[in-house]
């Protein structure tokens, strides 16, 4: 990966993206020192401006940026890396340093969170009970939930009908861990059918 340190005076900036739910969590920079630390150590590491010196995100908190994906620009002078947050990104305890609290793409979290707890083999966890009685309990269950959310559709209370909606799509991804099968597959497939102009 080629970076071009000398347009920043050694320095280039690096856009930290929550790796799960693909929010904008913070904005660091990095010298070429720090961009080699942290690809060997997996762990996100700026240079601070104002510390003069290599900082690592979370030494003091705690809260670790552990690195998923690095991607350099078309001019090879900024970085993107998608990275999972161990904690509040921003020292006011905040998940993002832009104050941008959205439930957007928190589908992708779930995912993640669901994943771990099958993973783990969380024995307290109704997810992993669920998933662990097989995929057909896991599919009459979207089922029932999908009659309840039409049930709920025919009337006219909001809450109601959002719940049941949050409880399909819950289960669905349970489905999708039991299929082997990801939520940016069936993404990629409404994609390629937009593409085609299926839709």
């Amino acid at each position: 990966m080629n970076v071009d340190y000398d347009k920043g005076n050694g320095l280039v900036p690096v856009v930290i993206q929550d790796s799960d739910t693909l929010q904008v969590l913070m904005l660091g920079y990095m010298n070429e020192q720090a961009f080699t630390k942290t690809k060997e150590e997996g762990i996100v590491t700026f240079y601070s401006r104002s510390k003069n010196r290599l900082w690592t995100k979370g030494e003091s908190s705690g809260n670790l940026l552990l690195v998923k994906e690095i991607f350099v620009d078309c001019d090879n002078d900024t970085l993107l890396i998608k990275a999972k947050p161990n904690g509040p990104i921003c020292h006011t305890g905040s998940t993002t340093c832009f104050k941008e609290n959205t439930s957007k793409g928190f589908l992708y979290k779930l995912e993640s969170i669901i994943n771990q707890k099958i993973d783990d083999d969380e024995k307290t966890s109704y997810t992993n009970e669920l998933y662990k009685r097989g995929v057909n309990k896991v599919a009459q269950k979207v089922g029932e939930e999908a009659v309840e959310l039409i049930i709920e559709a025919k009337d006219d209370n909001r809450l109601l009908f959002e719940n049941e909606a949050a409880d399909l799509l819950y289960h669905l991804l349970i489905l999708f861990k039991s299929k082997k099968i990801t939520l940016e597959e069936v993404e990629h497939v409404l994609m390629n059918r937009q593409k085609k102009n299926v839709h």
